[in-house]
């Protein structure tokens, strides 16, 4: 489309020289199809546009009185078509090395998570609300360690670097919690207690509204497999049974992490079984917040229950295609998903799954 719009322009300029008075100026389509070209196509097709155009009011003579003044302003406008081509690649090329910088920077503080953790499988997807635009304040992370596969999901509050910085402390807090904590409850108040700290210490972290939702989950060893995490504030994991069947992992509400000494208190910790062939879905807000053209909230367990996925990178893919779909592509926020996945072990009986 982009290259046939300056043609068109071009050729109805020619056919109304044709056609109309001598009199009747149309310099207007000429001058178009350079500049409808410039920012969208390349040097040379916009340098043939431009030659184009003004080679169409050279050869009016034959047919028409051009005048000087007609040619000149076509030539000239081609010229700068041709310089604002090459600001716009400029332009472009800035852009590109910006995104892939933050692209690095993110997969930096968020690195993928590894395939398999313990005896699960695991995937994970990030889902940046505006195109190009990859560093955010959402994070999930995932580690086998002695105590059993630890997860963690969350959302910093804000956007851009400072977020990430965030980000970035409580992944780091996550990580040494989780291999040295005994208990889940004092994993979530080691990821507290450094947001805390380093809100103190740090200027560009916002002291009183510096704060980050997240799930932590711990599945043990088994088996049976289970499940015991502490919710601060989070949207649910979502549990799709063997069988498809979907459920929220309800908890009682919980301030998000930094918030904590506004209602001092025991980390609460929830439990869930997880039995073989169920998979465990955490995600944050942009999920759960995705509308589509008339309001409605994208809910997980409505979507999905009833339908099964063969794994965590199955599970995800479906997730992402149906949510874009609801929301017609346009993301309000960005989107971290997580999902563990809980194989049949060799010679159990497997139970019966439900058509996707």
């Amino acid at each position: 489309m982009y290259a046939v719009l300056p043609a068109a322009f071009l050729l109805m300029g020619l056919l109304f020289d044709l056609f109309t008075p001598p009199h009747v100026t149309l310099t207007a389509f000429y001058c178009a199809a350079p500049l409808l070209a410039a920012p969208v196509l390349s040097f040379p097709v916009t340098a043939l546009y431009g030659a184009l155009a003004t080679g169409a009011v050279v050869a009016q003579t034959y047919w028409h009185v051009s005048s000087a003044f007609k040619t000149s302003t076509v030539a000239v406008i081609s010229v700068l078509a041709l310089a604002i081509n090459r600001i716009v690649a400029h332009r472009d090329q800035r852009v590109v090395s910006a995104t892939n910088v933050a692209e690095a920077v993110q997969r930096a503080v968020v690195p993928e998570p590894p395939e398999r953790a313990g005896s699960l499988r695991v995937a994970a997807r990030y889902r940046a609300a505006q195109r190009n635009t990859l560093i955010g304040g959402d994070m999930y992370a995932a580690r086998e360690t002695p105590y059993g596969v630890r997860l963690l999901v969350g959302d910093v509050r804000g956007k851009g670097l400072i977020a990430t910085e965030a980000v970035a402390v409580l992944l780091g807090a996550f990580r040494e919690a989780a291999e040295n904590e005994p208990r889940i409850d004092e994993v979530a108040v080691r990821l507290e207690r450094a947001l805390v700290r380093e809100r103190a210490d740090r200027a560009s972290l916002d002291p009183v509204e510096g704060f980050a939702t997240a799930v932590v989950v711990e599945v043990d060893e088994g088996p049976p497999l289970g499940i015991r995490f502490v919710n601060r504030g989070h949207p649910p994991p979502v549990l799709l049974g063997p069988g498809g069947e979907a459920c929220y992992l309800a908890a009682e509400p919980a301030l998000p992490l930094g918030l904590g000494d506004l209602l001092p208190g025991p980390e609460r910790v929830e439990h869930a079984r997880f039995p073989p062939g169920s998979q465990l879905l955490l995600y944050t807000d942009g999920l759960s917040e995705a509308r589509n053209a008339v309001g409605t909230f994208y809910d997980p367990v409505a979507r999905l229950n009833g339908r099964a996925f063969c794994g965590p990178t199955e599970l995800l893919d479906a997730v992402v295609t149906d949510v874009v779909a609801h929301c017609d592509g346009a993301f309000d926020d960005d989107m971290a998903l997580l999902a563990v996945h809980h194989p049949v072990p060799d010679g159990h009986p497997a139970t019966p799954r439900a058509v996707p």
